[in-house]
C-alpha cells in the first residue's frame, strides 16, 4: 500500500489500466462528496496475479483510505 500511495503522490506511473478511476462510494460507507471526488488505485497483493481486493481511494485535496475487502469497510491512512 505505500508504494501505491507514492505512486499517487507521484502521479505515477501505475501497475493497472483502472488506477485513478472515478471511485462512485455506492457502499456510502466515506463520508458522502459529489461524484468525482474519489479516486481508487490497486495496493498489490505479493506474489497476486491479478488486482485483487485491496484498494486505496483518495479524495480531495489529501484524503487516503485503505480497504483490503474491495470497499466492505475502510481505513484512513495517516501520514
Amino acid at each position: 500500500a505505500r508504494d501505491t500511495v507514492r505512486a499517487i503522490k507521484q502521479g505515477g506511473p501505475f501497475a493497472f489500466d483502472r488506477d485513478g478511476v472515478v471511485f462512485g462510494n455506492r457502499e456510502r460507507v466515506l463520508p458522502n462528496h459529489p461524484r468525482g471526488y474519489y479516486h481508487e488505485y490497486t495496493a498489490t497483493t505479493p506474489g497476486g496475479r491479478t488486482r485483487g481486493a485491496r484498494r486505496i481511494i483518495t479524495g480531495a485535496p489529501v484524503e487516503y483510505y485503505y480497504t483490503a475487502d474491495h470497499y466492505q469497510s475502510f481505513k484512513s491512512i495517516r501520514e
